[in-house]
């Protein structure tokens, strides 16, 4: 390509360009995006300095030869390390929030955020809910946008992964809420500082067979956060058993299991739950009381 030709180079036919790449090379998507254009745009926008949601305003801009050379640059490393957009940028969006993201934790992507923002877990809560707990935090996002949602509330952010917690803290200060949320070491619930009115868990919940079968750019993530056992339900058993000691008595435990519902009802078949609508549909995320956890007789 001529020089000439490479500074006709527009913002979108970069973006164009790199989905292309991005398909040919078949890198994996669901870090943020879920296709090879909107990968591609996240790239271009994000080496171009330019806003993230102005794809429409800016696609015809004109891009300097060695601004597309960084973009191409970028594109290529996406491609020869598999690693997520997020951990290339640092940065990832959860409901429109940015946050801070690097490899000690992973990508934000939990669906309870749907949730808490559109209010859906709301009827099961009240003037009692005073305390809640976000618990595997990772990097802090479920924690900070309950804080955002219910301001009056205090809240615990815990993860067994002390790295973790360090990119959780950077986003905690962020977002300003130091006052608000205390993050936590903790294996499960054993150092947490309950009773809560509200759990918020996103666990390790991928079944072995899974996680042999996981594209390089999930391999790319703390396997702590995502490896749940044989039948993805390791983490989950125990966080049963522990859960309603560590809450009150109105309280209740909002959990994503992911593609996992087929193995948490066969290790669970006892257990009365309410499964929640989210953008991928009725089986991802459910809500447990304490009072029907109190009752389970086993876990």
């Amino acid at each position: 390509m001529s020089g000439a030709e490479t500074e006709k180079r527009t913002v979108i036919e970069l973006i164009d360009a790199g989905a292309a790449r991005l398909t040919e090379a078949g890198v994996a998507f669901g870090h943020g995006t879920e296709n090879a254009f909107d990968e591609a745009a996240w790239l271009v926008l994000w080496q171009l300095k330019l806003p993230i949601d102005a794809i429409d305003e800016v696609a015809d801009q004109a891009v300097s030869p060695a601004d597309g050379a960084r973009v191409d640059a970028l594109i290529a490393e996406r491609i020869a390390s598999r690693k997520p957009a997020a951990y290339l940028t640092k940065e990832a969006w959860l409901q429109g929030v940015p946050f801070y993201v690097d490899e000690r934790a992973i990508v934000p992507r939990s669906f309870i955020a749907e949730l808490l923002v559109d209010g859906s877990i709301d009827y099961w809560l009240g003037e009692h809910t005073q305390r809640v707990l976000d618990l595997c935090t990772g990097n802090g996002s479920l924690a900070v946008l309950a804080a955002m949602t219910y301001p009056d509330i205090a809240i615990d952010a815990a993860d067994l992964s002390t790295t973790a917690l360090e990119v959780a803290a950077i986003n905690v200060t962020r977002h300003e809420l130091d006052a608000r949320i205390t993050l936590l070491a903790s294996d499960g619930l054993k150092d947490v500082r309950g009773p809560y009115d509200l759990i918020l868990c996103n666990p390790p919940y991928v079944n072995a067979e899974s996680m042999s079968a996981l594209p390089a750019e999930y391999r790319a993530e703390p396997e702590l956060a995502l490896a749940g056992g044989s039948d993805g339900m390791d983490f989950i058993r125990a966080l049963l058993r522990d859960a309603p000691a560590a809450m009150n008595e109105r309280g209740v435990l909002v959990l994503e299991i992911g593609n996992e519902r087929d193995y948490f009802e066969a290790a669970f078949p006892m257990l009365e739950v309410v499964w929640l609508e989210t953008s991928a549909g009725e089986d991802q995320v459910l809500l447990v009381t304490r009072e029907a956890l109190a009752g389970l007789e086993s876990v």
